[in-house]
C-alpha cells in the first residue's frame, strides 16, 4: 500500500518499466549507457526502491546496486531480494541524509530514483553535492518540474532549478509517462528525465558552486524585476547595468532571460568588485 505521506506512486505497469530500462541502459533489449561503458568500476544507487519495481532491472547490469528506501514496510522485501541477488545492498534511511560518497566506495556512480514529487527540489540538490562522482542522474519526476530542468533562457519555465540543473549537469528529456502507469496514479503527469554530468561547471571554472547558486536566487527572486534590481543588495542597479553593458547584454535584462554562463559573467563581475576576488575561485 502506498504511503502518501511519503509521496509514493509505485511504477506498477510491466511496458512503462521496460520502456525506462531501456532509455536508462539497464534492458537487454537496449543499449548500454556510453557513460557506462567508459566508466568500467561503477555501480547503481537506486533512490526509493520500493517493493523493487526497477530493482531487478537495474540488478541486469551486473554492478553493485545500493537500494536506498525509507518506508520500513518495503525494506523487508528489498531483503529478500537481496538474498537471491548477491550485487543488491538495501540501504535503509531518508536518501537526504545518505552519503552517496560513503556507499560508492570509490566507484562512479549512476543514480536512478521515482522521486517523490513534494521534495524533488532538495533530493537534486543532495545529489549535485556528490557531482564529481556522478556520471548520470535518471530520474522520474512530475511533468512540470522535468519541463523546469530542461527550460532554455527566455521560456515560461526557465528559473533558478533550470540554473542549478544545468550547472551541473546537461538534462535530457527521456520519456513523457501517463498517469495510468502508477499505483496509485498521481495527480499529474509523470517524466523521466536523464541529467549527465557535468554540466556548465565543467566551462565556467567555478569551483563554489554553492555561492553561484545563492547568487542566483537572489537573481531570481523576483522574477519581473530586472537584475539591477534584484541585485542591489550586492551591487548599486547603475553598476549592474554597466556589468551587463559590458558583457554584451541588455540593461534592463531580467535572470530568466539570461543563460547559466551569462548569469556566471555577471556573478563574476559583481564578486570581483566587492571582494576584490571571484569567490568561485575558493572552495
Amino acid at each position: 500500500m502506498a504511503r502518501q505521506r511519503l509521496g509514493q506512486h509505485f511504477l506498477a505497469d510491466a511496458g512503462w518499466r521496460e520502456q525506462i530500462a531501456r532509455a536508462i541502459g539497464v534492458s537487454p533489449h537496449g543499449m548500454e549507457s556510453p557513460a557506462r561503458v567508459a566508466a568500467e568500476n561503477y555501480c547503481w544507487i537506486e533512490i526509493g526502491a520500493g517493493h523493487g519495481e526497477m530493482t531487478e532491472h537495474l540488478l541486469r547490469s551486473g554492478v553493485p546496486v545500493y537500494a536506498v528506501e525509507l518506508d520500513r514496510a518495503l525494506i523487508e522485501g528489498l531483503q529478500r531480494l537481496a538474498k537471491k541477488n548477491p550485487n543488491l545492498t538495501v540501504v535503509p534511511g531518508d536518501v537526504l541524509e545518505t552519503d552517496l560518497r560513503a556507499i560508492a566506495a570509490g566507484r562512479r556512480i549512476s543514480l536512478y530514483g521515482n522521486l517523490p514529487y513534494y521534495i524533488t527540489s532538495p533530493i537534486l540538490h543532495h545529489f549535485f553535492r556528490y557531482a564529481d562522482l556522478i556520471e548520470e542522474i535518471h530520474i522520474v519526476i512530475q511533468w512540470e518540474v522535468a519541463q523546469r530542468l530542461t527550460a532554455r533562457p527566455g521560456t515560461k519555465s526557465y528559473g533558478y532549478l533550470s540554473v542549478a540543473t544545468q550547472f551541473y549537469s546537461r538534462p535530457e528529456l527521456a520519456l513523457k509517462i501517463p498517469r495510468g502507469a502508477f499505483r496509485p496514479p498521481p495527480e499529474v503527469g509523470s517524466a523521466l528525465v536523464t541529467l549527465r554530468l557535468p554540466g556548465e561547471n565543467a566551462k565556467l571554472g567555478l569551483v563554489n558552486g554553492n555561492a553561484f547558486r545563492e547568487f542566483v536566487k537572489i537573481c531570481f527572486g523576483q522574477k519581473r524585476k530586472t537584475l539591477a534590481n534584484n541585485l542591489r543588495g550586492l551591487a548599486k542597479p547603475a553598476r549592474v547595468r554597466e556589468i551587463l553593458e559590458q558583457l554584451k547584454l541588455r540593461a534592463d535584462a531580467r535572470a530568466e532571460q539570461l543563460s547559466v554562463a551569462d548569469l556566471a559573467g555577471v556573478y563574476r563581475a559583481i564578486s570581483s568588485a566587492s571582494q576584490g576576488e571571484d569567490p568561485g575561485s575558493r572552495t
